[in-house]
């Protein structure tokens, strides 16, 4: 079984049509059908059932098309790896999570390309479980994630931090209320949608704890662009990170306050895996931007109004 033919299983898993698969490979059907019975016969199991006019993967084609791409993706980045030892170029694989993690890495990557312009970066962006497992299956380099995290199989430090908001349509009776702020007694009894990560949502309820009250959860979500949606259509009131910079007219947000609550984001990397030269020249790197920005002598441009939640506090 080697790489290959797993590529061509998976090129014929995604068509699940010999032809269009051929197509794309540029090759022609019968030695393309000759891998794929090859690869059948050696692994001692059907992975497709083969129909008139299309083909259905078996259960274990499903499963062999999984691990094909998990093993096709490690190949490419070892590839990328040793190319990378010849001097600083080669490619960055970095995972994180949405909110203001896109935009603090934004400038990192600007200035670290400025300096050396023969690195490429590839991100790829997931709910916080999603970015964690990539790092633990090697598919990552680097992850920017929302804290916590385990200490004890990865090593980081913090990189930003921004206010939890109420996200609620414009014609919400609660948007029309004065200032940018809203007492968390404000969303007693209003149908929330809150973060799916399951420490998030016990931290939450704990919140709401603190002033004697249940949060009234109508469900969860793990994507930016799903928090905004249902609250444009007013189908409630999203508790999310603030993330500014991406307005939306439809949308009000407000900073929930009495008590608040801030998120703290990380720049992590597995203890156990050896990190390459590229990683450790881009920690070097994030770790300049964070003393230059204390000292306010950094170099990219800060976004105009970014609000910081007050020292002290509490993180969510």
């Amino acid at each position: 079984m080697d790489l290959r033919s797993l590529h061509y299983f998976t090129v014929v898993a995604e068509e699940l049509n010999i032809t269009r698969a051929a197509e794309r490979l540029n090759m022609s059907q019968p030695p393309l059908s000759s891998q794929i019975k090859g690869l059948e016969e050696e692994l001692g199991v059907q992975l497709f059932i083969r129909g008139k006019r299309h083909l259905t993967m078996t259960e274990a084609g499903a499963l062999l098309y999984r691990r094909a791409r998990q093993l096709l993706e490690l190949s490419e980045q070892t590839q990328q790896e040793i190319r990378s030892m010849e001097g600083l170029s080669g490619d960055l694989n970095i995972s994180l999570v949405e909110g203001r993690a896109p935009y603090l890495l934004a400038r990192w990557i600007a200035g670290f390309r400025s300096e050396f312009p023969q690195v490429g970066v590839h991100l790829w962006n997931g709910s916080g479980d999603e970015v964690m497992e990539r790092l633990h299956r090697g598919l990552a380099d680097l992850a920017l994630v929302a804290a916590p995290y385990n200490p004890e199989l990865l090593d980081g430090f913090t990189v930003g931090r921004e206010p939890w908001v109420a996200m609620m349509s414009k014609d919400h009776p609660l948007a029309s209320e004065d200032g940018e702020f809203l007492p968390l007694r404000k969303l007693v009894g209003q149908p929330l949608f809150v973060p799916n990560r399951r420490s998030r949502a016990e931290s939450l309820r704990s919140w709401f704890d603190e002033i004697g009250e249940e949060p009234a959860i109508a469900g969860d979500l793990s994507n930016y662009i799903d928090a905004v949606a249902l609250a444009e259509q007013n189908a409630g009131i999203c508790i999310y990170p603030m993330t500014t910079y991406n307005e939306n007219d439809l949308v009000v947000k407000k900073i929930i306050t009495e008590s608040a609550r801030q998120i703290e984001y990380a720049l992590v990397w597995s203890r156990s895996a050896r990190k390459s030269e590229l990683a450790e020249e881009f920690i070097n790197f994030v770790q300049d931007c964070m003393e230059a920005e204390r000292r306010g002598t950094q170099t990219y441009r800060m976004p105009e109004k970014e609000y910081l939640p007050p020292e002290g506090t509490r993180f969510l």
